[in-house]
């Protein structure tokens, strides 16, 4: 379901998330739900995700502005402002906090062992040191892990199905996550086999982002790979600078693809918050994080922008045209 239906699902309850219905509420009976998200307030996606969010909750009984309420806290891409805003959200004592992304997650670890926290779009929770193991994670921390890392591999072999010719790639990646330098290894030994070599590069910057792909695009044959560690805050200076540069490119999100990226393979952004729903419900109804498993993925789409491919004069191999979850034209 992409984000008009649910948009449109909600009608005018979402008009009523803050505090004008909440107001006619006595504060005992109203649910506080903290939302921090590094998307910032303007992103579809950010809208869409918060749209499933409140669209879901209702399903399961739960009114936005009646007795449920968001707080909710967008980064933006500036990634200094994270441990602000998770302290903002802790100390408002919040009944559970929804976050996505190990960046935001750290935090938020880091501030409360006692609030319930429900994660989205986490890799190796376990191995990051977020919960004690995926059946039985045994803390205030629970939610969804987005990515294996050996499936991070797929990104080399795409771009090189894609563009033969490619014998280089920038590889997009957050080096202060263990998400992003675990998805960088993955990458890195598949490209090996492929003959590409691989060139990091910190998303933390956007001076030295465009720098950076500058400076890489004045030699033939590359490409880039685009991994799912904090990089969807500055995914349109990424996908710009690639269409300026005519760099074929891989990335992690069918959203990227939906705002002009060439290819993306990787989990379903959408499901997952919908089952974080779920999770929500359980613990606001007495449950404990330490007592919900962590669950996986269960659908990956392969999505490929045809405008963006002729823009760069690739042809997309039928094959894989055939394997596409999803064709943009």
């Amino acid at each position: 379901m992409r984000r008009r239906e649910f948009i449109t699902l909600l009608g005018g309850a979402a008009v009523a998330w803050w505090p004008l219905a909440a107001r006619a509420q006595s504060a005992e009976h109203i649910r506080l739900v903290g939302i921090l998200n590094i998307l910032s307030p303007d992103d579809p996606e950010a809208e869409t995700r918060h749209a499933i969010l409140a669209q879901t909750l209702q399903q399961l009984g739960w009114a936005v502005g009646r007795d449920l309420k968001f707080e909710i806290r967008q980064v933006g891409g500036d990634l200094d402002r994270i441990r602000r805003y998770a302290a903002e959200l802790i100390a408002l004592a919040p009944d559970v906090i929804v976050t996505v992304g190990s960046v935001a997650l750290a935090p938020l670890q880091q501030a409360t062992r006692t609030i319930p926290i429900v994660f989205v779009n986490v890799p190796d929770p376990v191995g990051a040191g977020f919960v004690q193991s995926m059946a039985r994670p045994g803390g205030n921390i629970t939610g969804f892990s987005n990515f294996e890392y050996s499936m991070s591999g797929k990104w080399a072999e795409l771009l090189k199905q894609i563009a033969p010719r490619v014998t280089r790639a920038v590889v997009f990646r957050d080096p202060m996550s263990a998400a992003g330098i675990g998805q960088f290894a993955a990458v890195r030994s598949v490209a090996q086999s492929l003959n590409i070599e691989l060139t990091p590069l910190n998303v933390r910057d956007t001076a030295e982002i465009e720098r950076a792909v500058k400076e890489f695009a004045h030699v033939s044959n590359g490409g880039m790979i685009i991994t799912a560690g904090g990089t969807a805050a500055r995914r349109k200076l990424i996908i710009s600078l690639a269409a300026r540069y005519k760099l074929p490119s891989v990335y992690p999100y069918r959203y990227y693809a939906v705002d002009g990226g060439l290819i993306t393979y990787g989990p379903n952004t959408h499901d997952p918050v919908q089952r974080a729903a779920v999770y929500v419900d359980r613990i606001l109804k007495g449950e404990r994080p330490a007592d919900l498993p962590v669950q996986v993925p269960t659908k990956y789409e392969l999505v490929v922008n045809l405008k963006t491919a002729k823009a760069l004069a690739i042809d997309i191999p039928d094959k894989l045209l055939a394997l596409a979850d999803e064709v943009i034209e």
